[in-house]
């Protein structure tokens, strides 16, 4: 038999046709067009995100497109999937539970996309953000995560609302339930709760930020803020230390911020000798003019030299003036520079400075004894030598 008439034979024929018309080559297909479709697409988005956006200074589609091939993927499988199905059994696009499980899955997978977008967008405006040299121009980082956060929250309650919906769900009867249902969690989870609004209070009022250096008089807090969180806040303590604080412990204790303060203060009592009281006058009015054309001292605030105390063993005269810089390590570096300085113009005007000292008066001194009371005289009289 030749090769044309085995394949024209009735039961080669009739093999052709139970295969081709086989749902497992049917489902093979759609599975292979399905991975096609989404391998090609996936491509196109990285030439796209790679060629095209890269070279924009926008963050918003550096983020879109980031944000985007992991909810592509779903929604093409699950289509794929879906059809596979309907391959399978012709009746089961008529089956309402199986197409609410697939828009529901659809509306998940948009609502995973915004959530990926928002924060990828979160994290490429802290990268900008960190690259401005201008502090004028930066964004406040927790104000950035804050308004992430709670538009990540509504995409999932909104997400969670129109699934409702679409299964015919009232609404209405959930808001209430809910309503009722958090009444009594809200009993039960009352730490939360207050957690939760006190992270919101931080948020809305900002007495801090993230890399805020804070510390309070009323407990041991002090260190450098690293995360803000909806139910507590991180700081990390001066020896490197994680310190974990509920938010609500802020609504309750004063906060104090030295981040944000406009000057740091120096204000040093020096003494000098009394043997050098008469040179105060000329050391005070030098200090004040060194003070005065130090570059990192800050004139436009209050600055004050001035003999204000007779103390026990010195004469004092108090410095008082705000340097420029907030920094803590540079203030030190300026401050050491001129104590250094003040000790030069004491010693340049022939004073000294005091140290703790005791002088002892004494009013008058005894009369010696008469010769004769003494052993000395006693000896001489009676002719010895007072040596033997």
């Amino acid at each position: 038999m030749s090769f044309d008439a085995l394949l024209s034979s009735d039961w080669v024929q009739t093999l052709r046709h139970n295969t081709w018309e086989s749902p497992i080559v049917h489902v093979f297909i759609v599975v292979l067009v399905t991975g096609t479709i989404n391998l090609i697409v996936r491509r196109i988005l990285r030439r796209v995100r790679e060629n095209i956006i890269a070279r924009t200074e926008n963050p918003w589609d550096d983020a879109f497109f980031d944000a985007l091939p992991g909810p592509v993927t779903v929604a093409i499988w699950s289509t794929g999937l879906f059809v596979a199905a309907h391959v399978i059994d012709g009746q089961i696009l008529s089956h309402p539970r199986v197409t609410d499980f697939f828009v529901i899955v659809l509306i998940a997978d948009a609502a995973w996309f915004f959530v990926r977008w928002i924060r990828r967008t979160e994290e490429e405006l802290i990268k900008l953000n960190q690259a401005k040299k201008k502090p004028d121009e930066r964004l406040d980082p927790t104000t950035v995560h804050a308004v992430g956060k709670l538009l990540r929250l509504t995409v999932n309650i909104t997400a969670v609302l129109v699934a409702l919906s679409y299964l015919e769900i009232d609404i209405t009867a959930v808001l209430t339930f809910g309503g009722i249902g958090g009444v009594a969690v809200g009993f039960a989870a009352k730490d939360l709760l207050a957690n939760f609004f006190g992270g919101l209070t931080i948020y809305l009022d900002q007495p801090f930020k993230v890399g805020d250096w804070i510390r309070s008089p009323d407990r041991e807090i002090e260190g450098t803020v690293e995360y803000i969180g909806w139910r507590h806040t991180r700081i990390r303590t001066f020896d490197k230390r994680p310190l974990y604080v509920p938010n609500a412990v802020f609504t309750t204790i004063v906060i104090e911020n030295p981040q944000r303060m406009l000057n740091r203060r120096i204000y040093e009592t020096i003494g000098v000798r009394y043997d050098d009281i008469r040179k105060m006058d000329a050391i005070t009015r030098d200090v004040e003019q060194m003070l005065r054309n130090h570059p990192e001292i800050d004139t436009n605030q209050i600055l004050m030299v001035y003999f204000n105390e007779f103390a026990a063993s010195s004469c004092n005269f108090f410095v008082y003036t705000f340097t420029k810089t907030t920094d803590w390590a540079y203030f030190h570096q300026v401050k050491h520079e001129i104590l250094l300085k003040i000790a030069d113009i004491i010693d340049s005007h022939g004073a000294e400075i005091a140290f703790p000292t005791q002088t002892l008066h004494v009013a008058s001194l005894p009369e010696p004894l008469p010769a004769a009371r003494t052993e000395s005289g006693r000896l001489a009289e009676a002719g010895a030598d007072p040596g033997d």
